[in-house]
């Protein structure tokens, strides 16, 4: 329960539940044992999370066949989910270890501190997500147009907006204790997720017509039929497993959030909530996996990175 000298506003900042969700002094010790497995789970994530993601870092420098923008795109989301490793989930670790010991007064600052990297990493990284869906959408759609409309300095821009706006809604949520500011959480994921389902359908669909026009065409099965319409199947597939992994990973934040617009914090909420913020660290180790499965040009390049890392391994 909270305590008597938090206000109702206070009980929709996200610091302020991020405290009264884990530094409270009457935490109960049934929960300390899941605690401790969700960041003994918290602490392998971070470390496939900076791995994959600064190998495929280092792969995306050797690699120019993917577009330019394109390749911003994914270099901005490898640097954001890179960071999640470094920074965010080692302070999210940090805070559950204090609570299992019930170091309170650690606890709160590193609740802060938690709740405001976490904020902005994992922001940029589900803006930069959705942003590479409407980018695949636009690659679809605009044929040769795609490269004079997506250009470099666009993406560019777009991606500073993303580490701005993010960064001052942070700071915003610092000092602004109002329901708005949890509403507008809720609201932004949901567009994330809603904005990617659009593009992944849309091009799904446009994928599924081309296939149509491709078989009306050609009535006679043949090697270029065959191999049009093997590449669409992978292209639907690698939509398909994307946009999964993205609302299965985000949708309970979206859930614990408005839950906890209508109820006090407890130990199940905490526990809870806890999992739901693992569910979105998780997305960060899991992009680089899913990004080298479905793209053969990254898969490629990290291939040749891992080979030379090795070569250079055995050659000392």
């Amino acid at each position: 329960m909270l305590p008597a000298n938090v206000s109702d506003d206070e009980k929709h900042n996200t610091f302020t539940l991020f405290k009264q969700l884990y530094c409270l002094s009457d935490t109960p010790d049934e929960i300390q044992g899941q605690l401790t497995f969700i960041s003994a789970l918290n602490a392998f994530l971070s470390i496939t999370t900076f791995l994959g993601n600064a190998l495929i870092m280092v792969a995306l420098r050797k690699e120019s066949s993917v577009h330019p923008p394109s390749k911003l795109l994914l270099r901005n989301l490898a640097t954001s989910d890179l960071c999640v490793g470094l920074i965010a989930e080692p302070l999210y670790i940090s805070l559950l270890v204090t609570v299992v010991n019930k170091h309170w007064n650690i606890c709160r600052y590193l609740a802060v501190a938690c709740s405001a990297t976490g904020y902005i990493l994992s922001g940029v990284s589900l803006w930069t997500l959705t942003a590479a869906s409407v980018d695949r959408l636009f690659a679809l759609l605009l044929g040769l147009r795609y490269k004079q409309v997506v250009s470099l300095k666009r993406v560019y821009f777009i991606i500073i907006t993303f580490w701005v706006a993010t960064t001052v809604v942070s700071a915003i949520r610092f000092f602004w204790n109002s329901p708005i500011i949890s509403w507008y959480d809720i609201f932004v994921v949901s567009l994330c997720l809603l904005i990617s389902t659009f593009s992944y359908t849309m091009i799904f669909f446009t994928l599924r017509n081309h296939q149509n026009q491709v078989q009306d065409l050609v009535q006679q099965p043949n090697q270029t039929n065959q191999l049009k319409i093997a590449r669409y199947r992978k292209a639907v597939s690698t939509a398909l497993w994307l946009q999964f992994t993205l609302v299965a990973c985000y949708l309970p934040l979206v859930i614990s959030l408005t839950f906890l617009l209508h109820a006090e914090p407890s130990s199940s909420v905490s526990i809870g909530f806890s999992y739901a913020v693992t569910l979105v660290l998780l997305n960060s180790s899991l992009n680089p996996i899913l990004y080298c499965w479905k793209m053969k040009e990254v898969r490629h390049a990290v291939k040749d990175t891992i080979r030379q890392v090795f070569c250079f391994c055995s050659s000392r």
